[in-house]
């Protein structure tokens, strides 16, 4: 079954809203005492590397457009199979400076989308 391009980046938007509103007035040791913060974010970078993944397969020039999806799809990676060696830090890192920027490029994304 073929993916569509526009449903991914809807997917992308989803989790990374979700990633952004379960953290919006948390700090990284409310986070990291959090365990069902921490797991439904997890889930969602999972979300949002596996829609970047299928759209690099689908629709190489969008995901590039998005920016540093190899780096989100190996964020990915690192959560399903290497979940013993995350480090909250970076994860919070990574919700900090790298969510909010693709977010908004994805929003853009969708708009242009909807626009044609």
């Amino acid at each position: 079954m073929p993916h569509d391009p526009v449903k991914l980046l809807h997917d992308v938007v989803d989790a990374a809203e979700f990633i952004l509103q379960q953290t919006c007035g948390r700090s990284l040791s409310e986070y990291e005492r959090t365990r069902l913060v921490r797991d439904a974010v997890e889930r969602n970078f999972i979300i949002i590397g596996e829609a970047l993944s299928r759209l690099t397969r689908i629709d190489p020039t969008m995901a590039q457009a998005l920016g540093n999806f190899p780096q989100m799809i190996a964020f990915r990676n690192v959560v399903v199979h290497g979940y013993e060696a995350i480090d909250d830090a970076i994860v919070w890192g990574v919700i900090q400076n790298e969510v909010p920027r693709l977010l908004g490029v994805a929003r853009v994304m969708l708009d242009e989308q909807t626009e044609m």
